[in-house]
């Protein structure tokens, strides 16, 4: 990835420009950079500037704050690459707060008359919260400051997601959506995938993916504070699946890109009316639990399949609370395959990906109807109205 590359590669000339200084000090900076990085004999007098441990305090609160989620669940290797690092550059205070199991697909989706339960942990040295909830939950629980400190985080990442986010892939993406709702709450948001393909990539490809994605996400930090970076748009950074041959970074628009949705049957039929598929990580006390409130609901009798790892069930019950043996349940499974993409631009997030860019993509929280839909959606509301008439 070079300097050369991002240059052309269409990004705001903001952003270009403090990616460019990133580049070079990762570099080395040049002379002056080695003289300002220079010991100065001051610096290692305690008494020459007050109090060690208050100016290190001071200079830990001055640091910007950055938020981190995700939807593949918190001991996901994108998310704690991406907390490795950020935390070991020092530049800002890191603070975690991911589901603690895999919520890719949830959408812009929250928990509602529902309790989730929090615990706190430790991820790399970062303050970090693990949710029984969505990348949503997750994200407006840490803005709403029931769990942290500070009032509001400077930038909130959502990422490294395993498998990429493009097209109307975004519209169920639950890394996605942890970035939209810090945007919502009015925190500028970026969120990151990683073109995850099970017969070729592996696990270091994340810390790959975190060393290609730090000199943007430190470029839009210092841009924030500056009130340069963009606004009412998030920004979702796909990265290719061999990151470290990317061509460089290219500004990206959202496709139609979608997978095809197969739903499979399932060869066991039983004489159930109600079935619950529980996460076998569930405790057994759970599984009661919820029986117990399905089976008060419904007024009826109940039993536990026990068999942890198979299906758990509700008996079969009437309207009237009576046991009705003879309704059968089909069981289905949903499979995403990828289909041919008939769209040629190069200038789509997901040919983009293809082509071996880091596709950078602005998701507006507006949606924009072109126009001739919107005039003819017009024209057919003025003609169906007159027919009624």
């Amino acid at each position: 990835m070079t300097t050369s590359a991002v240059k052309n590669n269409f990004l705001p000339p903001g952003l270009v420009s403090n990616l460019q200084e990133v580049l070079l000090n990762r570099k080395g900076g040049g002379a002056q950079n080695d003289k300002d990085q220079q010991p100065n004999p001051k610096d290692d007098d305690p008494t020459s500037s007050g109090s060690v441990p208050d100016a290190v305090d001071d200079a830990e609160n001055m640091k910007p704050v950055v938020l981190v989620t995700n939807a593949d669940g918190i001991e996901s290797p994108g998310l704690t690459c991406l907390v490795h690092a950020l935390v070991g550059q020092g530049l800002c205070n890191v603070n975690v707060c991911a589901p603690q199991s895999d919520k890719s697909v949830a959408g812009h989706s929250f928990t509602l008359k529902e309790t989730i339960a929090v615990t706190p942990t430790e991820i790399h040295g970062a303050t970090a919260y693990e949710v029984s909830g969505t990348p949503v939950d997750c994200v407006s629980l840490a803005l709403s400051g029931a769990l942290f400190s500070w009032s509001k985080p400077v930038l909130v990442i959502s990422g490294i997601n395993r498998g990429s986010s493009c097209g109307h892939q975004m519209f169920y993406s639950g890394v996605v959506a942890g970035a939209r709702e810090a945007l919502f709450n009015g925190v500028p948001s970026i969120s990151i995938s990683l073109d995850w393909r099970d017969d070729a990539s592996q696990e270091s490809d994340f810390k790959d993916a975190v060393g290609i994605c730090l000199p943007l996400i430190n470029a839009a930090i210092r841009d924030i504070e500056k009130g340069a970076f963009p606004k009412s748009c998030l920004l979702h950074i796909g990265v290719p699946k061999s990151p470290l041959t990317n061509k460089g970074f290219k500004l990206t628009k959202q496709s139609l890109w979608n997978s095809k949705l197969c739903w499979q049957a399932k060869s066991t039929t039983r004489n159930l009316a109600a079935g619950r598929f529980l996460p076998n990580q569930q405790s057994l006390g759970m599984q009661l639990a919820q029986l117990g409130r399905d089976a008060s609901a419904a007024g009826a009798a109940r039993k536990l399949a026990t068999q942890r790892k198979n299906i758990e069930v509700v008996e079969s019950v009437g309207i009237a609370g009576k046991s009705d043996p003879d309704r059968k349940v089909k069981y289905f499974r949903l499979e995403l395959l990828d289909k041919k993409q008939e769209e040629e631009d190069e200038d789509l997030d997901f040919r983009a990906l293809e082509n071996g860019f880091v596709a950078v993509t602005p998701v507006s929280l507006v949606m924009h109807v072109e126009t001739d839909v919107h005039a003819a959606a017009s024209e057919w509301i003025s003609s169906a109205l007159e027919a009624e008439q």
